[in-house]
């Protein structure tokens, strides 16, 4: 027999994917129960908006940010 956490997980499976990523959002959003960590965080957020909006840094695709991650990780 499926435990309920076998059937809950089998019934998010069948969400679609933009309800499933709004779910995991939420999931883990639970799990932030620190709030000085999470002002932290949204102070840094915030500096690295301020960094793109004023162009001292720009945006790089993830492709290209994990392959210059790979290139120095392998030197």
């Amino acid at each position: 027999m499926a435990t309920h956490l076998e059937v809950l997980e089998a019934e998010a499976l069948k969400l679609a994917p933009a309800d499933r990523s709004h779910l995991l959002e939420r999931l883990i959003a639970s799990l932030d129960i620190d709030p000085e960590l999470e002002k932290v965080w949204e102070l840094e957020t915030d500096r690295r908006e301020a960094s793109l909006e004023s162009g001292s840094a720009v945006e790089v695709p993830g492709h290209e940010a994990m392959a210059r991650l790979r290139s120095r990780l392998a030197r």
